[in-house]
This record gives C-alpha cells, sequence and structure tokens, in this order.
C-alpha cells in the first residue's frame, strides 16, 4: 500500500484534530478527519482506513470526566466496529482526551476485557498542568515504537486529568509483566522522579500503555506537537534535528500499514 488511509475522529471539544492529521500526512498517509457523527451514521465506512485516531481536546467539555461522554459513544455504538478493526491487524492510537476515551471504554488495557481497568483522573496538583516532559520508552511491544533505538523523548502534556491509575495492583501487574507499559515519565537523566516530571502523579510514572497486540496505543503526552524540530522549546540553543520525537509515532504506524496492507 503507497498511501495508508488514517481516520480521526472528531466532535464537540476536539482541538488537535488538525496537528495529528498533519503529523500523519508528514508520514505519509492519506488522511480523513471524520465528525464521530458520521462515522454513526455510516459505520461500514471504517472498514476503509487501516489506521484509526482520537486525538487530544476536551470532547464534550470533559463533562462528568475527561473523555467520558466520548467512551460511552464508543462502548455503546462503536465496540464491535472497533473490535473487529483491531481483530484485522489495524491501529488505534489515543492521544490525550483519546487516552481517557479509550481507556474510559474499555479498549485498553484490554480490548478482550469486560470492565474498565484503569482510568485517568485529576493531576495531583489539582490543576490544569502544560509543559514539556521527558518520556522513557520502556518496551517495544507497541507497533507505534517498534524497532526505535530512542530511549528518551522530549514531548509536551496539557491535560488537568491525567493521573493515569488501574483498578487494583493485580491490573498494575498484569501490564508491567506483559510490557504494555510503553512510556513513563523521567527527569532529564531519564530516572523516574516525581512532580513536575510526572505532571499527574501517575502511577509508577505510567504515560502510555498498548494493549496485549501492541497494536493499540494510549499516551497523555502530545507527539502531534513535536513533529517539526523547530517546535522544541529550545531548539535555537540545542540545534535542530531531523525531525521532532513525537514523528516517529506516526511513521512507525504508517510504515506498519505500508507493509501489512
Amino acid at each position: 500500500m503507497l498511501k495508508p488511509k488514517v481516520v480521526i475522529f472528531r466532535t464537540a471539544g476536539t482541538n488537535c484534530d488538525c496537528e495529528t492529521q498533519y503529523a500523519f500526512e508528514r508520514a505519509g498517509a492519506k488522511v480523513d478527519v471524520m465528525h464521530i457523527n458520521t462515522l454513526l451514521a455510516n459505520k461500514n465506512s471504517l472498514r476503509d482506513y487501516q489506521i484509526l485516531t482520537l486525538p487530544g481536546g476536551f470532547t464534550y467539555g470533559d463533562d462528568v470526566s475527561a473523555g467520558k461522554i466520548l467512551a460511552n459513544q464508543i462502548k455503546y455504538h462503536l465496540a464491535e466496529e472497533i473490535t473487529t478493526f483491531i481483530n484485522k491487524k489495524k491501529l488505534v492510537l489515543g492521544i490525550c482526551n483519546g487516552f481517557q476515551a479509550l481507556a474510559k471504554a474499555g479498549f485498553l488495557p484490554d480490548f478482550n476485557m469486560p470492565d474498565q481497568e484503569v482510568t485517568l483522573t485529576f493531576n495531583d496538583s489539582n490543576k490544569f498542568e502544560d509543559q514539556w516532559v521527558y518520556l522513557k520508552v520502556c518496551s517495544d511491544k507497541s507497533v507505534f515504537i517498534k524497532n526505535s533505538d530512542v530511549s528518551v523523548i522530549y514531548l509536551p502534556i496539557a491535560h488537568g486529568e491525567g493521573k493515569f491509575i488501574t483498578k487494583d495492583e493485580a491490573v498494575l501487574n498484569r501490564i508491567t509483566m506483559n510490557r504494555q507499559v510503553i512510556l513513563r515519565y523521567v527527569n532529564e537523566r531519564g530516572e523516574e522522579a516525581g512532580y513536575p516530571w510526572n505532571p499527574g502523579g501517575s502511577v509508577q510514572c505510567i504515560a502510555g500503555i498498548s494493549d496485549p497486540t501492541g497494536q493499540v496505543l494510549g499516551m497523555m503526552p502530545h507527539p502531534e506537537r513535536h513533529i517539526e524540530p523547530t517546535q522544541h522549546p529550545s531548539w535555537t540553543r540545542s540545534g535542530l534535528k531531523e525531525w521532532g520525537d513525537g514523528f516517529l509515532i506516526f511513521k512507525n504506524a504508517v510504515q506498519y500499514a505500508k507493509a501489512n496492507f
């Protein structure tokens, strides 16, 4: 496949769809931004795509809790179609609000489990956090990270409910042992640390996880906001790299789709 097709869901409150579209197009994909009501009216249209993305934002004003209303739409109206999508070896990416929605819809950490097992809740600081963070790549299980020689990446975060927690210790142990923890917040030396390096207070500094197949990735930091090297906050002092650190997420997804479809 020369140009994999990506569909980006948007709805009221989504505000990162354009940046995410740009990132995938820079990586060589054809991208459609689709309002979720359009998909609900024609669920079969999902079959035309190889990558599904839920971008960042504040869907439905984050009423009830962040991403919860979108999560309910997915869980009660699109679960069968998205499960089929994953079973066909296709990819799903949830960024920030998209991660919150995937977690609360039960697609992470395992879409085969009947109940919600993880969530993203209010930051320990009790305020909106907007800063750049260091992230340690902890596992190559995710298709979005595979074949990368990068150990630490630098991305921005922007959330009020970014604290990752699990239902219980058993879930935490399972995703850890199964190498589903993909990204952890670290300090500039690559060491796990507290606030402000772990801005929400996530358990075990977890910033991103995958499902057991490695095809579904949810992450709170925004890779689409560090695609071009000039988006780095200190590029004039540290010099320009070829790409921003977030680009590898999109490049790997597009390369996977080209190779497999």
